[in-house]
């Protein structure tokens, strides 16, 4: 396949990027009607990005469960606090909806750790990180997939923050929403990309 991407990127060249991040509705979702809104807006949508977080453990061989799921599109950013919601049978049923294509970097650790709080079904996924390989693309870390495909840098600042705070700060709610959001927009512009080049090979 043809690719207009780099291979690769430096620390050095994603430093000169302009920063980038979600600029839609970020929607925090820790209840029950709350919940129910988010997915019947959610069912609507055939794209969504995915991300998840969870309280960073320092002590040696702590383990915390999934605190936050961030589900996107390229206007709403759903922030559901895990923590506050009981149950969650009618969010996962997303998750096996193949209609719904939901993208993610490094998938397979974020549902293993939901699935841990909750069994369901897992359908229509994509690993942003492995479908740039099909466009020759080596650095594939969230960070530098956003610079090498979308020209941004994102922040990483709040990596490492508590996520089962009380309250998460509006700074948490960027850093999680854009970490969603920017899988999505990477897709989009991957598969933009396939289309005008397979449009082109045609011609």
């Amino acid at each position: 396949m043809i690719s207009d991407f780099l291979q690769n990127i430096t620390k050095e060249e994603i430093e000169k990027l302009p920063l980038g991040h979600f600029v839609g509705e970020m929607i925090l979702v820790d209840t029950l009607p709350k919940l129910k809104k988010a997915v019947l807006y959610l069912k609507k949508q055939t794209e969504i990005g995915f991300d998840t977080e969870t309280k960073p453990a320092f002590v040696k061989g702590q383990k915390n469960h999934v605190a936050l799921l961030q589900l996107s599109t390229n206007k709403k950013a759903f922030l559901f606090r895990l923590h506050h919601l009981k149950s969650l049978n009618i969010l996962f049923e997303l998750f096996a909806n193949p209609n719904i294509i939901k993208i993610g970097a490094d998938i397979g650790q974020d549902l293993s750790a939901l699935q841990n709080v909750s069994p369901f079904k897992v359908n229509g996924f994509i690993d942003i990180q492995k479908y740039s390989c099909e466009f020759g693309i080596i650095d594939n870390g969230l960070k530098k997939l956003a610079a090498i495909v979308l020209g941004i840098k994102i922040s990483k600042s709040q990596r490492l923050t508590n996520w089962e705070a009380p309250e998460l700060t509006h700074s948490q709610m960027l850093y999680a929403a854009t970490d969603a959001w920017v899988c999505l927009k990477i897709y989009q512009e991957l598969v933009k990309n396939k289309i005008q080049n397979n449009s082109a090979e045609t011609e």
